[in-house]
């Protein structure tokens, strides 16, 4: 009697590869991600993906009026801001696919680039002045704002620096010094070209990566000091920054002049009520409320979609600091955590400052909501730096 042994079935090449990765060890090496994606995972992609979409529809709602009155196409922005969007995912889907490792031997050319790309805007053939702001650089129809790619160059460079030396966190000029430098300059020039907002979130990152490695708490306190003490000079010497100061202590007094904006966003915001007004049928957006498509989306929001949008996207980036935290305590390593750590900072303090701004709450800084607000470089930058959150995330223990 004969037996009959069935073939075994064939390996897809997915699972070949990974068996040789495994056989040769490069399996542990290269942080394969063997097991399933987490809920984490699944969570800061349903959330970035959500508020994609919400600021592609919003973007359209608060443009297409004046775009209108202008003579210009209703779609002109949206079509833009799309555009940008699936630039924005395709460099996402980059960073997420490759490994995030892989970052630690391009941190001081991407600083490098970064750095460059920021002095362009005071060369005057590319430098180009938007609201009073020398913070673009353009060519023909290209434009964009560098201090958005510096922003991720800097959270991978601290990352890099602060993961290699996390073991003598004591030592401040091993650690600290070298962050605050590097950090300091970042803002330093953003300042030089009036960016006062990008200016904030590098001072918020700077304090939250260092709390995240570990640094000693009268370190911190130290960078806390030198923060407040950075903003309060810039507040005194700096004519644009002392008006927004003083018209956020005095909405009442200065609505006719310096605080018109916030004024005129507050009563959009009152106007949308529980329910809000309906997509498409707000007025905040014919020219009451000046760049309703972009610093002040989240006016038309509260108006146009009422307190059901306002919690949504308020929601949306708790959720997304909340599942960024988790991210960080589950990385395989210290590299890892404080990539996600430092994402998150990021994400969340410009959240902050752009809707305690709008609201009232905070002085204005010109800065754009992540995800939602119209502008090109600001997408595809927080696009790949979600991508990045979301390797790590994969990749989590």
């Amino acid at each position: 009697m004969t037996s009959t042994h069935l073939p075994a079935p064939a390996l897809s090449i997915a699972e070949r590869r990974l068996r040789t990765l495994q056989r040769t060890g490069l399996a542990q090496k290269r942080k394969i991600a063997e097991k399933p994606p987490t809920f984490v995972f699944y969570g800061i992609l349903v959330v970035v993906t959500m508020l994609t979409l919400l600021g592609l529809v919003m973007v359209f709602s608060s443009s297409s009026v004046t775009l209108v009155k202008d003579g210009s196409s209703a779609w002109y922005f949206f079509q833009k801001q799309l555009m940008w969007a699936f630039f924005g995912l395709v460099t996402g889907v980059g960073m997420y696919r490759m490994p995030y490792y892989i970052w630690r031997g391009l941190v001081n050319i991407s600083l490098a680039v970064a750095f460059g790309l920021n002095l362009l805007v005071f060369v005057p053939f590319f430098g180009k002045e938007v609201n009073g702001a020398r913070a673009w650089v353009g060519w023909g129809f290209i434009r964009f704002q560098p201090s958005e790619f510096l922003k991720l160059a800097i959270v991978l460079y601290c990352a890099d620096l602060l993961a290699k030396r996390h073991r003598r966190v004591e030592f401040a000029k091993d650690t600290l010094i070298p962050v605050a430098v590097i950090i300091g300059g970042a803002s330093l020039m953003c300042l030089a070209q009036k960016d006062i907002g990008s200016a904030t979130i590098f001072g918020g990152i700077l304090v939250l990566m260092c709390f995240i490695a570990g640094l000693p708490k009268r370190h911190l306190a130290y960078v806390c000091g030198v923060v407040a003490a950075g903003a309060l000079f810039v507040i005194a010497t700096s004519t644009t920054a002392r008006a927004r100061f003083t018209s956020f202590l005095d909405l009442e007094g200065t609505k006719g002049y310096r605080g018109y904006q916030v004024y005129q966003s507050l009563l959009s915001i009152a106007n949308g009520g529980p329910t809000g007004v309906g997509i498409g049928s707000g007025t905040g957006k014919w020219g009451y409320v000046p760049l309703s498509h972009s610093d002040f989306i989240f006016a038309i929001i509260a108006e146009e979609l009422g307190l059901v949008g306002t919690v949504l996207v308020l929601g949306g980036f708790i959720a997304l600091v909340y599942l960024g935290v988790q991210t960080a305590l589950g990385a395989r390593d210290m590299y890892g955590a404080l990539l996600a750590g430092g994402v998150t900072a990021w994400f969340g303090v410009q959240a902050i400052v752009n809707i305690g701004g709008v609201t009232g709450s905070l002085p204005m800084t010109g800065l754009t909501l992540p995800f939602i607000s119209y502008g090109g470089s600001s997408l595809m930058v927080s696009m790949a730096a979600a991508g990045l959150l979301l390797n790590v995330a994969r990749n989590m223990k």
